[in-house]
């Protein structure tokens, strides 16, 4: 012990050392200048505080361009229409590339996951644009222009996105640029949204119709393109749609309680006035044809595109983290067209699904609370009357979550309806937390928590797809203990195919080769599928093509089949089958039979 007390006093001693000092914080300066750290002592009335931000308010709407972007194109422009329609000058930031992922490389933070890249070397990329090749000078674009973008706290570095855009804007020469968060869990009101936005019913209302008529459109489309016999088509249509719906969201008249009694209660009964204000605006959306109506032309515009589904083509679902399994672009490799053009039936998944989770999340955590008291005493077992307060407030939040949970589904299944009718309904969150639960938790939060899991159990064992592929950036915490969790699934459930792609802004030819070689396989499952149906069947193919031939209804986008047999996943072998059980029902007999009759 003695020896090391005067070994620690001795190496003290040098440390001490001017010339030891001078070499130490020469090393020190170097790392400051380096690495952007500092080892002085922290004056704690110089804590980092949030930077001050001019509040967007509600004078500057006419002059201010509110910029928005991170989904789809299809999403993206539907929600502009809507914005529109609000008074709003709105304008969606382009598909991010990989110059923009550069971008985010070179003015942000090191060690951010690609999404923060691509989404914050986006908005400066276009920036630069409107500087640049538009003409206007820096001070008019901080003053005239603001982005919106979704907010979160949680694990992963989702929760920084903010503070990750003020730095890049610094560095990029925009400092003071405005960029306003909407918390995914903000409710209706939101600080310093609430005065420039005005986020009210009106506005949530058209974002979640944008949202859910990009869903079904997404899905419609994915549906259709892999069959059309004229290659183009569907996107041409698909494409003219889109503006046509576009038009109508930005025309809407948004739904008011007017009239002489209107006005005498706003001033007589404000709450009273408010309350019917916004039951005026749920019937409206509830039992309106506004939308529903252009949505029927729309379908029957793709409804006169011409399908060959008699061919064996593998179904991949994507799943992931939600930003990478929903652009489209360089963000993930292009991976939806590239699956398209290697034969594939891609499968998306709806931003309803996210909605809805959120959703589930608030009932399960009423529910999970059950018997808690927070912030307040425990009430004791006597204290009847705050007993059944907290039974109450419980009830009453669940009965609130539930109702609009079911509203939002219920919205969600009328576009589909009037969209032709073939698109998926929202799956059940209850049904996902049934099957995920005993693989990955279902309280963990981050990211798009059990989901993963679930999914590609639900959507493998219930022959939804032949294969499942799952897009993540590199690095994403919650996304990579999925993937750590999917390894006793397939242990579990030998025959699915499972692929997990890190995406990021570089590396697509290598991605695209690992997808290659899962997709053979699940090409060769498809074929084998469908061999395996026909050798089934009464008719060969050659039958059942004539058999389509003379009728045009088989050949549209919306005629209803049956999906229901068991073990069978594949567009062309459901297909084959109700074919013959059509045929056989209008007695059309095989060709063999009516050969050996003739002999």
């Amino acid at each position: 012990m003695a020896t090391t007390t005067e070994h620690r006093s001795s190496l003290l001693n040098v440390i001490q050392q001017p010339q030891v000092q001078s070499l130490l914080e020469d090393a020190r300066t170097q790392i400051e200048r380096e690495e952007g750290v500092s080892f002085r002592t922290i004056n704690i009335d110089k804590q980092f505080r949030k930077p001050y931000e001019h509040n967007f308010t509600a004078n500057q709407r006419p002059h201010t361009t509110l910029l928005f972007g991170g989904l789809t194109f299809r999403h993206e422009h539907l929600l502009e229409g809507a914005l529109k329609s609000l008074g709003y000058t709105v304008a969606p930031v382009p598909t991010p590339n990989c110059d923009s992922f550069q971008l985010g490389k070179e003015y942000g933070n090191n060690g951010q996951c690609n999404p923060t890249y691509f989404t914050v070397g986006n908005l400066v990329q276009y920036l630069q644009w409107l500087r640049d090749e538009k003409g206007f000078s820096t001070q008019y674009i901080i003053d005239h222009y603001i982005f919106l973008t979704a907010g979160a706290c949680g694990p992963c570095r989702f929760g920084m996105y903010e503070a990750e855009y003020r730095l890049a804007l610094r560095n990029a020469g925009f400092d003071g640029f405005r960029v306003m968060l909407f918390q995914q869990k903000g409710g209706l009101e939101q600080g310093d949204l609430e005065a420039g936005l005005k986020m009210d019913l009106d506005f949530f209302l058209g974002m979640i119709n944008a949202f859910n008529m990009g869903d079904v459109i997404n899905e419609v489309t994915n549906q259709i393109r892999p069959y059309e016999r004229e290659v183009g088509e569907t996107d041409r249509v698909m494409n003219e749609g889109l503006k046509f719906m576009h038009d109508v969201m930005s025309q809407h008249t948004v739904a008011r309680f007017d009239g002489t009694v209107a006005d005498l209660l706003e001033t007589r009964s404000p709450s009273l006035h408010g309350t019917l204000s916004k039951l005026t605006k749920f019937v409206d959306q509830l039992a309106g044809d506004e939308y529903m109506a252009p949505l029927r032309t729309f379908r029957d515009r793709l409804d006169d595109i011409e399908l060959d589904r008699l061919q064996p083509k593998p179904i991949v679902k994507i799943t992931g983290e939600f930003w990478a399994h929903t652009t489209e672009g360089d963000g993930n490799f292009n991976m939806f067209r590239f699956l398209q053009t290697e034969g594939a039936e891609i499968i998306v998944e709806p931003l309803a699904t996210w909605l809805t989770y959120m959703m589930w999340q608030t009932k399960i955590k009423a529910r999970d609370r059950k018997g808690l008291l927070e912030g307040a005493e425990e009430p004791k077992w006597y204290e009847f009357s705050r007993l059944a307060k907290r039974e109450g407030e419980r009830l009453k939040k669940m009965a609130v979550i539930g109702a609009a949970d079911f509203i939002f589904r219920r919205e969600y299944k009328k576009i589909v309806d009037n969209l032709g009718g073939t698109a998926a309904p929202i799956v059940d969150m209850y049904e996902l937390e049934r099957l995920g639960h005993e693989f990955y938790h279902t309280r963990q939060e981050g990211g798009e928590g059990h989901l993963e899991v679930a999914k590609n159990i639900y959507y493998s064992t219930k022959n939804l797809c032949h294969m499942v592929l799952s897009l993540k950036p590199f690095g994403c915490m919650p996304s990579t203990q999925s993937d750590g969790t999917q390894s006793a699934v397939i242990n579990r459930f030998r025959d699915m195919i499972f692929l997990p792609i890190e995406t990021s802004g570089e590396g697509e030819i290598n991605a695209h080769s690992r997808v290659q070689m899962a997709l053979g396989e699940a090409k060769a499952k498809a074929k084998r599928e469908f061999a395996e149906v026909l050798d089934s069947l009464p008719y060969s193919l050659e039958e059942l093509r004539e058999y389509v031939a003379q009728h045009r209804e088989l050949r549209r986008p919306f005629y209803k089949f049956p999906r229901d047999t068991k073990g069978v996943a594949g567009t062309a072998a459901h297909f084959a089958i109700h074919l013959a059980k059509r045929m056989q029902a209008e007695g059309v007999e095989p060709r063999h039979a009516v050969d050996a009759a003739a002999q």
